[in-house]
């Protein structure tokens, strides 16, 4: 009964917002789930790779010369570049959330133009529908965004601190 009435719910709430809030649940979900796989890959398999850079630095016999610099610097950069993996898609995803929320604004306001033009301005009943359809999507477009934010946030910090760490475990003492 509480899942039907949930679902009822929420519903209700998606046709409020109109098309665009579909959009933005989409935005949602593509974004949360790219930062759940950086969030796994960054708690797992990310050591593999770091463990792997750490052996092949650890073969080499000399560590001083021009060429093992270069070396390192290459170990750091493939990793660095596994770590990065989405990042990016992640950061647009979480700056389109709110440009989304603004495209519901205008189709809502428009909405609400329609029906001004229709009855002369005088049924505020029919006007709500599209102030609802203007202010919902931009809630949500911010609420998208701001989630958005906090995992970036998290997952860079988490990325940085990775290649901090590779980078103080590639040493050049022998």
């Amino acid at each position: 009964m509480f899942f039907v009435d949930t679902m009822a719910e929420v519903g209700k709430f998606m046709d409020s917002g109109g098309m665009v809030l579909w959009a933005i649940v989409v935005l949602l979900f593509v974004m949360w789930t790219l930062l759940f796989e950086r969030m796994w890959y960054l708690k797992s398999v990310v050591s593999q790779d770091v463990q792997y850079a750490l052996d092949a630095w650890e073969e080499r016999s000399e560590r001083k010369s021009k060429r093992a610099r270069q070396i390192r610097e290459k170990l750091i950069s493939e990793v660095s570049v596994k770590i990065d993996e989405n990042i990016m898609m992640i950061k647009t995803l979480v700056a389109l959330a709110p440009l989304f929320g603004l495209l519901g604004t205008v189709t809502g306001m428009i909405v609400v133009f329609d029906v001004m033009a229709f009855t002369g301005g005088g049924d505020a009943k029919a006007m709500a529908g599209g102030v609802s359809q203007a202010t919902v999507p931009t809630m949500s477009g911010m609420v998208a965004a701001l989630s958005g934010v906090f995992g970036i946030t998290y997952v860079e910090r988490a990325a940085e601190r990775e290649k901090h760490l590779l980078e103080d475990h590639l040493t050049m003492d022998h």
